[in-house]
């Protein structure tokens, strides 16, 4: 028997998400409540008194901003160290396309009508494993 991957909006992800969530956003308002004093980060490293570029803002916005910066940058940088792996699975995928046509195409010169999907379609996506190091 197969076992049918959990859905986005099973009952169950949404608990674990609502456990995990619900705290981290009081810890942030929290946060965001007990650091609402102003400082000023200048971008200028020769002036530190009449910096050429500095922001003031409240402290919990420039701790959440380099959050958000460091956020996309790793996941920016987690997709492109995939993108091998997404090269391999779409010529893997093109690969199996021509080899069903193909098996196709054979069977129907052999006579033999199989249980083969037409080449068009493809009946699902090919999963592939990471490599284990």
């Amino acid at each position: 028997m197969t076992r049918e991957p959990h859905s986005a909006g099973s009952p169950s992800r949404k608990i674990v998400a609502a456990v995990i969530l619900i705290p981290l956003a009081i810890v942030i308002i929290a946060f965001a409540v007990a650091n609402r004093q102003n400082v000023t980060v200048s971008f200028d490293p020769f002036s530190s008194d009449m910096a050429a570029s500095s922001v003031t803002r409240p402290l919990y916005q420039m701790i959440i901003a380099v959050l958000i910066v460091g956020v996309v940058i790793g996941g920016v940088a987690a997709w492109l160290r995939q993108a091998k792996w997404r090269r391999i699975a779409r010529r893997l995928e093109r690969e199996v396309e021509e080899l069903r046509s193909e098996v196709v195409s054979l069977r129907r010169s052999s006579g033999g009508v199989a249980n083969v999907p037409e080449a068009g379609r493809s009946p699902e996506r090919l999963q592939l494993r990471l490599p284990v190091r």
